[in-house]
């Protein structure tokens, strides 16, 4: 692309619209959600993800600056969005002969044939929302199970892997969370820095206009690695780290694609953060709990959500784990 040149790709905000019921938080961590559930919305600077895309090598599945390769890693995916990294692979059947009947076993209710919020295939935000927004004081287990499925769904749809609509959610995600403490046996992480790889490589085609799945993690990746793009420092840092940029959002001002391009290529050399998570401060906040996996960081594998199949790169990368 010339340098007097440039486009900007647009999305809608990755947000899932209300917070869980603190009944179903007990659920959402035995599913390997909990931490998930607690993401915040924040505004996204399409410009600034359009500069990022402009630097994306499909060919690597990293970001070329003036610092050298780097890209988003598994380290990102379980410090940022709290999500498990390692397990099966998030796959399964995509097409359901009797798609109402896995709702109604699995989530209680079904949309009707007529109802325009859902098909056979995809469930609609609107409905998930008017069937589970609220639940009643007495509500029972199973009611507490689906409606904890539901908001997993919402959360899948609505943040973690949504298209360019974000406005709903494909089915086929709903077995896999039949059993919710076998749930997080699967490597959601993975599927969506899979997800977010596929999405990266397809907007580097000069026809691709719109910009979807898990952009919350791509904002908040390259601000912890490159603060001088926010506006505003001396931010707290929360866990999940990603809501560092919703309670305090440090980039109020908005600059346009050549802007962003400019800071990138004058400040990205001395000024990029390969390890950011090493500071004091914000390894107090995070739970031990995810470091466990954190052998499969800089590993060489294929990164998996169902029919979406990308090679993950750790060696490519190996400054942002601590490696020459």
């Amino acid at each position: 692309m010339a340098k007097d040149s440039y486009r900007t790709v647009k999305g809608r905000v990755n947000a899932i619209g209300y917070p869980p019921d603190e009944r179903l938080m007990p659920y959402l961590e035995q599913a390997g959600f909990g931490s998930a559930a607690l993401i915040r919305t924040f505004a996204l600077r399409y410009d600034l993800l359009s500069a990022l895309v402009e630097r994306w090598r499909p060919e690597t599945h990293t970001f070329h600056f003036p610092c050298g390769e780097c890209t988003v890693t598994l380290e990102d995916v379980a410090l940022q969005l709290g999500l498990p990294i390692d397990g099966s692979p998030v796959t399964g059947v995509s097409a359901f002969a009797e798609p109402a009947a896995i709702c109604y076993s699995l989530l209680g209710d079904s949309p009707q044939p007529d109802d325009e919020e859902s098909t056979l295939t995809d469930l609609k935000f609107t409905w998930l929302r008017g069937k589970f927004g609220q639940l009643s004081a007495n509500a029972t287990e199973g009611e507490l199970m689906c409606a904890a499925r539901a908001y997993i769904m919402h959360l899948i749809g609505g943040v973690l892997m949504p298209d360019s609509n974000n406005n709903k959610v494909h089915i086929m995600y709903l077995p896999l969370l039949a059993d919710l403490s076998n749930a997080r046996s699967y490597s959601w992480g993975s599927a969506v820095l899979a997800y977010l790889y596929r999405e990266l490589c397809r907007l580097t085609k000069p026809t691709a206009v719109d910009m979807g799945r898990c952009l919350t993690l791509l904002q908040s990746w390259a601000l912890y690695r490159m603060p001088f793009l926010a506006s505003v420092s001396h931010q707290p840092y929360v866990y999940p780290l990603v809501n560092r940029w919703s309670i305090y959002p440090g980039i109020e001002r908005s600059y346009t694609v050549p802007i962003y391009r400019m800071m990138i290529e004058q400040h990205a050399g001395e000024g990029f953060i390969w390890m950011p998570y090493r500071r004091p401060e914000i390894a107090a906040i995070i739970p031990s709990s995810v470091y466990v996996d954190s052998h499969m960081w800089c590993t060489n594998a294929p990164i998996i959500s169902f029919n979406v199949v990308e090679w993950y790169h750790g060696d490519r990368v190996l400054r942002q784990f601590g490696c020459v």
